[in-house]
């Protein structure tokens, strides 16, 4: 198979969202005049169709793809159900099937984003009827100055994370009728972050993405979303995108109430890094999300200074986040720029990185 051997270059699959943002993707892409628009995220080595009520007719969020030097792009869904054991191993698709167990997005947020709750995945099984809920995480890649955001006096650089102050379920349930985003603002601290910060939100927990922040998102594969918040930046959700097609008191039952203290705020959703393995000399991987923070996906970061072959024994969707490197693999070289991506199956084998003369590399991997 002409697949077997080569590496999975990842080109952008630009995806429409209710928000405004992209211009720091537009920038990657050279585009001549970058802007904030509703093509807001880049999804990588995607098997899930992205939910967007009124574009259903429209294929978006499922990756195209190339194989190694092939100019023609390829739908990877397709491409994984060709082949599920050599991609993604044989434990992974006896347990989970021909798709990967796990989402990564480029997000570039022009404004903040709406408030909302994502289903856990008992949640999304028990009711929804759905495999996955929409556990995340967040790896900080840079923020923008003050000024820049969609709109200048916006805001940047900073999450909501959790009730600090929680209301009562009848309290949420008037203020999100009435709108008072004020009052639903009050129940939250707001938490600034920069580049190389690294979160977890668990399904159940309330949070909203400050403007100017472009980073990876790691989460559950699903498009599963309550927007508590109707109307940002001049868009007006439709009623059905709102609440999941669903009604105000089904949404509250996603919600956790449970207060959210700055301290444990730094203990559950702020992940540190913990060094994993030597990689050779000045070079190391640390996890910056493993079995202490969910057991929904895992990740690491690969920092090198040296050539280093290695392998992770199971399916890598790569992301060069620091310089540059040369990744050599089945006779050829593929030269990997910052921001530049690229899909490791499970059984390609080990796998030669060239720093140049630095790099680094945020590797997601499925869940065990």
């Amino acid at each position: 198979m002409t697949h077997r051997g080569q590496l999975i270059l990842l080109p952008p699959t630009r995806v429409w969202r209710t928000y405004p943002g992209g211009r720091t993707l537009d920038q990657l892409a050279g585009i001549p005049s970058p802007a904030d628009t509703h093509l807001a995220e880049d999804w990588i080595a995607s098997t899930t169709r992205a939910v967007n009520r009124g574009r259903e007719h429209l294929s978006e969020g499922v990756s195209q793809v190339l194989i190694g030097a092939d100019p023609v792009p390829q739908d990877f869904a397709q491409l994984l159900a060709r082949d599920p054991e050599y991609f993604l191993g044989a434990a992974h698709v006896a347990k989970y099937g021909a798709q990967p167990q796990v989402l990564v997005k480029y997000l570039d947020s022009g404004t903040r984003l709406h408030f909302q709750v994502h289903p856990t995945r008992e949640f999304a099984r028990r009711v929804l009827g759905a495999p996955s809920g929409k556990t995340e995480a967040y790896h900080v890649l840079g923020v923008r100055a003050p000024g820049a955001a969609a709109s200048p006096s916006e805001a940047v650089g900073y999450i909501y994370v959790g009730f600090q102050r929680p209301p009562s379920p009848a309290q949420l349930r008037d203020l999100i009728q009435r709108q008072d985003l004020a009052a639903i603002e009050a129940c939250f601290d707001r938490i600034p972050v920069q580049a190389g910060d690294t979160f977890i939100i668990p399904g159940g927990t309330p949070h909203a993405l400050g403007a100017g922040v472009f980073m990876v998102e790691i989460q559950e594969p699903s498009d599963l979303v309550v927007r508590f918040e109707f109307e940002r930046a001049g868009y007006v959700l439709p009623e059905a995108a709102r609440f999941m097609g669903r009604d105000l008191d089904f949404a509250l039952t996603l919600f956790d109430f449970k207060p959210l203290t700055p301290p444990e705020l730094d203990v559950r959703v702020r992940c540190r890094p913990r060094r994993r393995r030597p990689l050779g000399p000045d070079c190391y991987q640390d996890e910056l999300i493993g079995p202490n923070q969910t057991d929904c996906f895992r990740v690491y970061k690969s920092y090198l200074r040296a050539p280093v072959t290695k392998e992770e024994g199971g399916a890598v969707i790569a992301l060069v986040t620091q310089g540059a490197v040369t990744v050599c693999v089945g006779g050829r070289r593929h030269r990997l720029r910052t921001y530049d991506k690229c899909f490791l199956p499970a059984q390609l084998g080990p796998v030669t990185f060239l720093p140049e003369p630095e790099a680094e590399i945020l590797e997601c991997l499925p869940p065990l």
